[in-house]
């Protein structure tokens, strides 16, 4: 079980719960995201934001979005961040279902990232509902792994990839607002020519942890981008 520890600063403890650290090399307060909790990401760049997500876990990405919806994945722009082959798409035709897609994607536990594209924040019972649902995938993917051989690649522990449940991402347009969401994040392009690939990323909400603003800079397409922080 991947659990990285965080630390929020002088008199705050530790996060040991198991999530995605994107710096995890990092001592500071570096962005956190927990495992089987739902989190929202908004901004111009917040779908290159949940790629990203993608590339640091492994295994299949499942990612909704409505059908009537002109904005679609690139497969190359995917490239630059995970393998694109990984990715399961589902464009339900109507806007209740987008939801209802997330819920049952999440309460499997067949994926590590559950992505729902979405055209507005939804409201607090619907969020409350995904929650539920990406906890139920944990239980799923415990029973699983419990009836799974014990032995273990070397390389796999102790991996991202080895969360105890699924995570779960809202794309909202704008600034967000999904309630009841565990973090809020907020990512748009800095990029200073064609070839900069510079990306300024904030955290909008977070629980007993205050806002904070990073400097996301990808050196190489397929690597993973390097955060350092932002004033």
């Amino acid at each position: 079980m991947a659990t990285h520890l965080l630390s929020h600063g002088t008199g705050r403890p530790a996060d040991t719960r198991p999530g995605l650290c994107l710096a995890p090399d990092a001592t500071d307060d570096a962005p956190f995201l927990a495992a089987t909790r739902m989190h929202e990401a908004c901004g111009p760049a917040r779908r290159s934001f949940a790629v990203w997500l993608a590339g640091r876990l492994t295994g299949p990405v499942i990612w909704i979005r409505p059908t009537w919806s002109a904005d679609r994945l690139h497969a190359p722009g995917i490239a630059d961040f995970a393998e694109p082959a990984r990715f399961v798409f589902i464009a339900p035709g109507r806007k209740d279902d987008l939801l209802w897609c997330a819920e049952e994607a999440l309460r499997t536990g067949a994926a590590p990232l559950v992505v729902a594209d979405l055209p507005e924040p939804p409201p607090l019972t619907p969020v409350r509902r995904l929650h539920l649902a990406a906890a139920a995938g944990g239980e799923a993917l415990s029973a699983l792994r419990k009836g799974a051989p014990r032995s273990t690649p070397r390389a796999m522990r102790g991996a991202p990839a080895d969360l105890p449940g699924p995570l779960g991402l809202l794309l909202c347009p704008g600034e967000g607002g999904a309630q009841g969401i565990e973090t809020r994040w907020h990512m748009a392009p800095a990029h200073t020519d064609a070839l900069s690939c510079t990306w300024t990323l904030e955290r909008r909400r977070a629980r007993a942890l205050p806002p904070r603003r990073w400097t996301v800079h990808q050196t190489m397409p397929g690597e993973s981008p390097v955060l350092r922080p932002s004033n």
